[in-house]
């Protein structure tokens, strides 16, 4: 069942299109890491989503409910976190906490303490004594606690530390397990690597590939490291393999990944004394688009 669907959207600023027939489609229980560059629509897309900004061409539809006439009702069932929060100054944490939370009309006091502990967060503070690690905070704990069906975050851990990292990528996986959808646009490849089940990557307004890790992974290449009796003297010619070189007794190279079966064949027949295999790391197929 797809909780999140947008269709052709495209959006114009004047003369400026920031957004080129984006399709993207999001299911229940589902993690979709969105991935980009800064500049190159992800937050226009969310503002789409949002009812923020209204699509210039084709539609989107979140609960089977346009974005845009019907935004009132779709954001009660949707938490938000943008990557810089602002939040009202003379409120403690706990005050903007709660009034989120009762606004939403959802969550319970349980879910509440529960998250505060989980990020660590002190509530007696105002906000504008807070860093932008505590603000991100305050959304966060808000956002989980709220007991929303889909979860939209862009950039939700930039300014915090790597252990509250931690705690939002756990944080994730619980609410997955609950059934829930989140839709994560991110530039930390690990965590998206980490978390979610399929990726879109976004450049310059069009979406230029999408689906789960692994199918992505057949478009790029597998680096294989192996130790052999006999030099491997054939491979050098071969079309499958690229940047084959020497590094500590080792021959390094990388190979298309639809002939790995056929390399392997290649490379035992010269007897193999040790060999480790890298599947290429979402960093790595990310880059290799964007050069």
């Amino acid at each position: 069942m797809s909780v999140l669907n947008m269709n052709n959207v495209t959006k114009r600023f004047g003369k400026f299109t920031a957004l080129d027939k984006v399709n993207l489609t999001l299911k229940q229980g589902e993690v979709h890491g969105f991935i980009g560059p800064n500049g190159v629509g992800k937050t226009t897309t969310i503002r789409v989503l949002l009812g923020i900004y209204r699509a210039t061409e084709g539609n989107a539809t979140i609960f089977g409910k346009d974005v845009w006439h019907e935004a009132v009702d779709i954001h009660r069932r949707i938490a938000y976190v943008p990557g810089d929060v602002n939040l009202w100054p003379n409120l403690t944490g706990g005050e903007i906490i709660d009034l989120l939370v009762r606004l939403r009309r959802s969550g319970s006091k349980s879910q509440r303490k529960y998250y505060i502990e989980r990020f660590g967060l002190d509530l007696s503070k105002k906000c504008r004594t807070y860093s932008k690690g505590n603000r991100q905070k305050v959304a966060l704990v808000a956002a989980f606690a709220s007991d929303a069906d889909l979860f939209i975050f862009d950039e939700p851990t930039s300014g915090l530390d790597p252990l509250m990292e931690e705690v939002f990528m756990d944080c994730v996986n619980e609410v997955k397990k609950q059934g829930k959808s989140v839709l994560l646009s991110s530039h930390i490849l690990t965590e998206v690597e980490r978390l979610c089940d399929k990726v879109s990557i976004i450049r310059n307004g069009k979406i230029i590939e999408s689906g789960t890790l692994e199918q992505l992974r057949h478009l790029t290449r597998t680096t294989v490291a192996v130790r052999t009796r006999q030099p491997l003297n054939e491979l050098r010619s071969s079309p499958y393999i690229h940047d084959m070189k020497e590094e500590n007794g080792r021959v390094v190279f990388s190979v298309d990944s639809d002939a790995i079966n056929e390399v392997i064949a290649q490379v035992s027949r010269c007897g193999i004394i040790s060999i480790e295999c890298s599947p290429p790391s979402l960093e790595e197929m990310f880059m290799r688009h964007y050069q």
